[in-house]
Order: structure tokens, then sequence, then C-alpha cells
């Protein structure tokens, strides 16, 4: 697959870059990008949740009542967890929500997102460039020259440049990564991917290492 390299003012350098196919141009595994997705979304998790059971609650364990005669149900003490203050039944434990995926899932996920968006045609690629100082208005006009300021993006970066990510940081709807933070949660959840010329054979090098 050909890709035109378009400049930063959203015009065409008159060079094409030729996407592997074995990245962007496989059929997708939609289990593999559930899985993966699944896998990253569990991984933000803190799981950090704790509520109070009923050997934890302070109190007196004081029979609150005698056990027949009153004409009521019988009860325990203040702790029960049918009273208001009371230890709660089977509460949330601190845990931990990751689990382990594969590397040949992760890099098939990866593979079958870069190829969703390459058939959809919502990859482009831009040729290499540098943000002398963070400039925020500098990075709605590239967005606004590639007519995406109303899209959701995720721009790809062959390594990190402070000055890109500071000037973009705080813009809604967009996403800067370097090629080594590349995941599918970001990749389908963006609606435009944006790769650097340089990035795209670093990304080969990554998916397609044995």
């Amino acid at each position: 697959m050909d890709l035109a390299v378009v400049k930063q003012n959203g015009q065409s350098t008159g060079r094409n870059i030729t996407l592997s196919a074995d990245v962007f141009g496989i059929e997708p595994n939609d289990h593999a990008i559930w899985l993966d997705v699944k896998s990253y979304l569990a991984n933000q998790r803190q799981g950090t949740h704790k509520s109070k059971q009923r050997n934890e609650i302070s109190g007196s364990s004081k029979k609150l009542k005698k056990q027949k005669g009153t004409g009521g149900a019988r009860a325990g003490n203040i702790k029960n967890p049918q009273f208001k203050g009371g230890g709660r039944i089977f509460g949330p434990k601190p845990r931990d929500y990751s689990f382990k995926l594969n590397k040949k899932v992760k890099d098939l996920a990866r593979k079958s997102a870069l190829s969703y968006k390459a058939k959809d045609n919502s990859i482009a690629v831009l040729e290499d460039f540098n943000f002398n100082e963070p400039k925020t208005k500098q990075y709605l006009g590239l967005l606004n020259s590639l007519s995406l300021g109303d899209k959701k993006t995720l721009f790809v970066l062959p390594e990190l440049n402070l000055n890109f990510v500071k000037s973009g940081r705080n813009i809604q709807n967009t996403k800067i990564i370097t090629v080594n933070q590349i995941n599918t949660f970001d990749l389908m959840n963006a609606d435009h991917v944006i790769l650097i010329e340089s990035s795209i054979d670093k990304i080969d090098n990554i998916l397609n290492k044995q």
C-alpha cells in the first residue's frame, strides 16, 4: 500500500512511501484486538478499592438484646451487616486486575488495528519535522492543515519530541506517543493515525521481530 507523504502545511511532498503488507495489510483478528484492549484497560485499574468487613468495624461486640421474648428478630452485635454502620458482606478487597497476554497476540492485535486503519484510509504520513519551542498555536495549525481539527487523532513519533508533546498535551481529542508506546487501544480509539515518516521503519522492525 502506497501513501503520499505530506508536509506540515498539508501539501504533498511529491513522494510516496510503501507500507508493509505484513503490518498494514493483514486480515484483522478481532479476538486478538479484544484481548489486547481488555488487557490494556485492566492494567489501568488501580485495584485499591476496599470496604470494611464485620471484623474490621469499630464497636462493641456485646449482644444488643436478649435472644427471645422481644417480639422482634434476633440480633447480634452492632457490627452486624444488617445495621447502619455495620460491616459489608463480601465487600471489595485490593487486587491486581492485570493479566498476562502473549507477545505474539499483542503483535497480532497491533497489526490488526493498523490494518483496519489502513483499510479505512485513516492513516496519514507526515514528513519529519521539529518544533523549536512549545507552540500550541503551531500544533493547532498543523491539525487544521491536515483537516483534522475536529477529529480524534493519534500522532506516532519515532522518538520523544518534548516541544511537540508540550504543544499538544492540552488539546482535546488528540494524543502523542512514540513508536515504543504504540498500543491497540490508542489505535482503535483514534479516528485518524498520523505516522511521522521515519517512524514507519521502526514500527516494521518492532512488529515483524521474530
